[in-house]
């Protein structure tokens, strides 16, 4: 979740026709036939509601359009602009105000992206949206909810208005829809060239090419809104080129004449006079492009009852000839369904990544639709000719090296998304961290974003968790990338921001600041050393326990401090106080956040009986429904490496008792089953490993925590190219609801008696069998 800028101010359940498939398990003749994309529900978390989510942030904000396996293109339903709704749609809406060829998902900060918004129409041209509540007329149609459909790479639904059902699917940079029109006169596709959630397009164009083909470009800056509504810098260009499948004879533009005065960022290009700007623009026919800051296109013909109209499009970030080659490469001579059958396929080959038995209906919907969530991002920013746009505004390519990623949400996927990558997909580890180091070579800024967006420096959130992610992928194995230039931009990060001047960080967010960049130093550190830079490795090892600067014993807690080293005022309820010091949390929350020094911590507060006795409570007052509260809030990240404490204390029974509850209670199979921002794969993340009974305490270490897992079998498929095992299982035996404790375990066949494995026993392959009972077993995983 992610509101501001830290650098400048501080359903229901879907249902899935089934038949002649059989899921992930063995068909009736013994023969294995896998089909997770079944198991999809894209409308888990779909919602940007505050009121549903009873906070600020709203609740997921997934979107439930069609999309690939990272791909560069989403083809979603966009149901409102303006406001926090990053992915242009939530399910209570009633009404749909297009179909956008890019989204961003579970964020906050506003959103961007939204680009090339197709409506399909009937009757009087309007070319305004209008408003979700009927005040402002427009374009906007109803739906039949009933309609709606989605699963992994495709989307329909049928817009009553017009009598129009609607079909969506993608390949990874092109888009495809599928209009089935009513017997009408005047039947219509028309484009919103401006429309960008969170604000509006800068400038944009449209070119008729052929009577079937358009092209154009819409320009997005920070000028007019997005990505924090201009603080996020977001500053790109998308290219679109597109076919219809109907003769593009009777067309036309309108653009609006918007003054150079008026601020056109996301409130202001939903108020009721821009919108009558827009609406009054004057029509255009007779020239073949056109050019401006707020402009449309449409195109008329008559259709007969059921006549299917087909829209394909490829777009890039890079240039018109870059979107044609991505639609000629990818889309331009196949069918919808071809389409739509391929984008099931690709779902099949990444969900098979991890193969599951056992389990209820639901929780393998929730499972499947978690990974799901977890393979959007980060999505492909390069071309199919291998170029991307850089950093510095310039088109460079891979040339093969790697695939240039986008949409890198650091300070929440250090701690659960970038981690699973490691195990499942560490190519695509590999390419992120290229990403960031040709993002800080050709923006001469030579250091590490924390939140990027489309090459931007957007200063979201706070820390240096491109420090984690790297170090986690090093100390793995995760090579590919040139590592003496990505420790030397991990130094100047740390020098940049960081703890070096006074030991900590005196800000309005010290608690946060100070914790996060310790452990970073740290991550540092574990670099240095497989480098074999000591005194480097000393050094930052000292600056990891920066945290201890901060601690107050005459509090027993995490305390701001102020630049004299003075304590700043203790507030009545300081450690329950959201915003004390701290980012998006209260103290309680992030004060556990000493991931690399646990025993350190443990001596601080006071000893291991102590803090139990605090770590108990912390759990005990969390509400039954987990959302947002001054507890255990797993709605937000900060606690998200809190549960795995238990194991470091030695009552890892504890861990095993709230990672289960918090997978059955805080995720679902419906709408609001996701209880905060799903964050760039972060919350579903969380859930997929520890359903499948590991995950890591300390990104940057290598030791995984074991616990309880929901699933009967778990089997990791491994990159024979990064680790050699070929797979690793894990096997809980006596698996029921009830049996939630771990009473022994055996690794390939040897008793285990920690709580804990090693990544590299995960790489070598193998199996993990977990015996399970109803009753905690007090002496299982105590050895270390």
């Amino acid at each position: 979740m992610h509101n501001f800028l830290v650098r400048t101010t501080l359903l229901l359940a879907l249902s899935l026709p089934t038949a002649g498939l059989t899921g992930c398990n063995p068909a009736a003749d013994g023969t294995a036939e896998f089909d997770a994309a079944r198991y999809v529900n894209p409308f888990i978390g779909a919602s940007t509601s505050t009121s549903a989510a009873g906070v600020y942030h709203g609740l997921g904000k997934t979107f439930p359009g069609a999309t690939t396996p990272y791909g560069m293109v989403q083809v979603s339903p966009n149901t409102i602009t303006g406001g926090d709704n990053s992915p242009g749609y939530s399910y209570e809406h009633t009404t749909i105000e297009g179909f956008a060829f890019t989204q961003m998902s579970g964020v906050g900060w506003f959103g961007d992206l939204g680009n090339l918004l197709v409506m399909p129409t009937t009757g009087p041209l309007q070319k305004i949206a209008g408003k979700e509540d009927g005040s402002v007329e427009g374009y906007r149609s109803h739906y039949d909810k009933a309609s709606e459909t989605a699963r992994a790479g495709y989307y329909s639904v049928q817009l009553t208005d017009y009598g129009i059902r609607v079909e969506t699917s993608a390949t990874p940079r092109c888009g495809i829809l599928r209009f089935t029109f009513p017997e009408h006169e005047q039947s219509r596709i028309q484009i919103d060239l401006a429309r960008r959630v969170g604000g509006t397009a800068e400038r944009e164009y449209i070119e008729v090419i052929d009577d079937h083909t358009i092209a154009g470009w819409m320009k997005c800056t920070p000028a007019t809104g997005g990505w924090g509504n201009g603080d996020g810098q977001a500053d790109y260009t998308v290219y679109f080129y597109g076919q219809l499948s109907e003769p593009i004879r009777n067309y036309g533009f309108w653009s609006a004449d918007i003054p150079d005065d008026w601020v056109r960022k996301r409130d202001e290009v939903v108020s009721p006079a821009y919108l009558q700007r827009v609406a009054e623009a004057p029509l255009t026919q007779g020239q073949r492009s056109i050019e401006g800051k707020h402009i449309g296109f449409y195109a008329d013909f008559p259709t007969r009852e059921g006549q299917q109209v087909i829209l394909k499009a490829g777009i890039s970030f890079v240039d018109a000839a870059g979107a044609q080659r991505n639609f000629e490469a990818e889309i331009a001579d196949k069918t919808f369904d071809q389409v739509a059958d391929e984008a099931r396929a690709s779902w099949n080959r990444e969900l098979g990544r991890i193969r599951i038995e056992g389990g209820t209906e639901d929780e393998r919907t929730i499972f499947y639709t978690a990974l799901y969530h977890t393979m959007i991002d980060p999505r492909i920013y390069t071309d199919a000719d291998g170029r991307y746009m850089g950093a510095d505004h310039k088109p460079h390519q891979t040339d093969g090296r790697f695939t240039k990623r986008t949409i890198f949400s650091g300070w929440d996927v250090f701690r659960s998304q970038m981690p699973l990558q490691t195990i499942i997909n560490p190519r695509l580890v590999d390419d992120l961290l290229a990403s960031l180091i040709s993002m800080a070579d050709e923006s001469g800024r030579g250091y590490f974003e924390r939140w990027e967006l489309l090459n931007a420096y957007s200063g979201c959130m706070l820390g240096n968790p491109a420090l984690s992610v790297l170090a986690d992928a090093y100390v793995k194995g995760i090579r590919g990338y040139d590592a003496e230039k990505a420790y030397r931009y991990g130094v100047r990060t740390s020098q940049l921001f960081g703890n070096d001047s006074l030991g900590y960080t005196p800000s309005q967010l010290c608690i946060s600041h100070t914790l996060e960049y310790a452990y970073t130093d740290w991550c540092l550190a574990q670099l240095a050393e497989h480098l074999g830079k000591t005194e480097d490795a000393a050094a930052f090892t000292r600056k990891g326990q920066a945290y201890r600067n901060i601690f107050d014993p005459e509090k027993g807690w995490f305390r701001p401090r102020q630049a004299d080293g003075q304590w700043a005022p203790w507030p009545e309820n300081a450690r329950t106080t959201e915003w004390y010091g701290c980012i998006e949390a209260d103290p309680y929350q992030q004060g556990w956040f000493v991931p690399h020094d646990v025993e350190g911590m443990v001596s601080l507060m006071g000893g291991r009986d102590a803090v139990l006795a605090d770590l108990k409570e912390f759990f005990e007052k969390t509400p039954e429904d987990f959302h947002w509260n001054p507890y255990y809030n797993h709605a937000n990240e900060p606690v998200h490496l809190v549960p795995f404490l238990f194991n470091r204390l030695g009552e890892p029974w504890q861990t095993q008792k709230w990672t289960r509850r918090i997978c059955e209670k805080a995720y679902a199979n419906r709408v609001e089953g996701i209880v905060g921002n799903e964050d760039a794969g972060q919350m579903s993340a969380w859930y997929v490993l520890a359903a499948a009974g590991i995950h890591p305490a300390c990104p940057g270490d290598t030791r995984m925590e074991i616990t309880s897992p929901l699933f009967d079998r778990i089997e990791f498929r491994l990159d024979p190219q990064y680790a050699p095992g070929g797979s690793f299982t894990v096997v809980a035996h006596d698996n029921a609801p009830g049996n939630v404790y771990i009473q022994r375990a055996r690794l390939n066949g040897k008793e285990l008696t920690a709580s804990h494995i090693d990544f590299a026993q995960i790489a070598a392959g193998g199996t993990l069998e977990l015996f399970m009972g109803p009753e905690p077993n007090t002496a299982w995983g105590l050895a270390e």
